[in-house]
């Protein structure tokens, strides 16, 4: 990508984390490589099943949270079609806003049966905003320091806010099978944004539930439970 191109390209991110009703964006590989330090070490601040998550530093200094998924997963590109098309239709005070994506196949050079071959290499990132507090794992974890300790109105507003993230999530249709206090992000203000839709579900008209082929769901919210009140609640 020339200069110009990738400088337009920049200020089209810009644009969309400044304005709030506007709509992701496509964003070339290279410029996410870039604004990550090709993805450095340095600059990751998060790690999950599906991928890896980096900072992204823009020439204005605001920053962004790029998330590339591992290619060990195939993704076929209907699902993640539907994934960004999901993303982008969810707006909600208490969700993270989604700013762009990036789906692009290269042909590098890799060694392969003692010769080197053109193997095509697939690109899937998702970009986010920031959100600088951390998770909520971080603040009920019994290892936290006397600065994550929160005032009990703090915990009434993350947790109704959290209910009000969920709830708006409901009524588009979006079940989130993952959600864990990691995936309960906080901004400046300690204001909750759910995040990581990676196992989301999006429901058909005609569907009441959502059936999956695990307990990963079930296992999953009973963990985001016992995180927040310390114990299980029985089945």
């Amino acid at each position: 990508m020339t200069d110009g191109g990738q400088s337009s390209q920049l200020a089209a991110l810009e644009k969309v984390l400044l304005d709030e009703t506007a709509d992701p964006v496509n964003l070339p590989f290279s410029l996410l490589s870039s604004i990550t330090g090709n993805f450095s070490e340095a600059q990751e601040i998060g790690r999950g099943g599906y991928g890896a998550v980096y900072r992204g530093v823009l020439p204005s200094g605001r920053t962004v949270a790029v998330k590339q998924l591992f290619e060990r997963y195939e993704i076929l590109d209907k699902n993640f079609e539907s994934e960004v098309t999901c993303l982008a239709g969810v707006k909600h005070k208490n969700t993270v806003r989604f700013l762009g994506y990036c789906s692009e196949t290269q042909q590098v050079l890799m060694p392969y049966d003692g010769k080197r071959v053109l193997a095509d290499v697939r690109h899937r990132l998702l970009c986010f905003e920031y959100m600088p507090r951390g998770c909520l794992a971080d603040y009920l974890s019994v290892f936290a320091d006397a600065s994550c300790r929160l005032q009990w109105t703090t915990h009434y507003q993350i947790i109704k806010g959290i209910c009000e993230g969920v709830h708006y999530l409901h009524q588009q249709r979006i079940i989130h099978v993952d959600l864990k206090p990691q995936n309960v992000l906080l901004d400046d203000n300690m204001v909750p944004r759910i995040a990581d839709f990676g196992l989301s579900r999006r429901l058909s008209g005609s569907q009441s539930r959502a059936i999956t082929d695990h307990k990963l769901g079930t296992i999953l919210h009973q963990n985001f439970v016992q995180g927040i009140y310390g114990t299980r609640i029985p089945n």
